[in-house]
């Protein structure tokens, strides 16, 4: 039985399987994704004091995030191992009623932001690396932050931009 589909991962058998990425040309491709957790003020007060029990809260988490995308393929079966050429991880951090160390004014919520920005040269993209530097960066927020706040949310984790290859670009608006 031969069936079609527009999900790239399965075959004509309806299996599972990699893409074939060979004959696809090498381009310069960037994904932007963000996300962000929310939690307690006096919790994003600990953070950006750096009174952390576990340490600089925000530097771990950009090297969770960054080490992250780079075992994409590991955790992410069907994706390919990739050389990735840039990995920045930015947070910022916004206080309910107050202002961030940004300048940043949030009346609703104490939260951090996590934009991760990803490139390569290659014949596939790496929308799916920066969404899991973003997801990592902000576990591993909720990871060193859980002993004064098990109640923190991880939210709004999506890809806003991809640029390169065949498909061309995609901005979210």
């Amino acid at each position: 039985m031969t069936t079609s589909s527009p999900l790239t991962h399965f075959d004509g058998q309806g299996q599972a399987h990699m893409v074939d990425v060979a004959a696809k040309a090498a381009t310069h491709r960037i994904a932007v994704a963000q996300g962000r957790i929310e939690m307690k003020p006096a919790t994003l007060a600990l953070i950006l004091a750096g009174n952390a029990k576990k340490g600089d809260v925000l530097g771990i988490a950009r090297i969770a995030g960054i080490m992250a995308a780079k075992k994409t393929s590991d955790l992410i079966p069907l994706c390919h191992p990739l050389a990735l050429t840039r990995i920045a991880i930015e947070f910022i951090a916004s206080s309910a009623g107050g202002t961030s160390a940004n300048g940043l004014i949030d009346d609703e919520t104490a939260h951090v932001s996590c934009a991760a920005t990803v490139e390569t040269v290659g014949p596939t993209g790496v929308e799916m690396e920066a969404l899991t530097a973003v997801t990592a960066a902000l576990l591993t927020i909720y990871d060193m932050c859980k002993a004064v706040d098990r109640g923190m949310t991880i939210t709004d984790v999506k890809l806003l931009e991809k640029h390169g290859g065949k498909s061309g670009s995609f901005v979210t608006c």
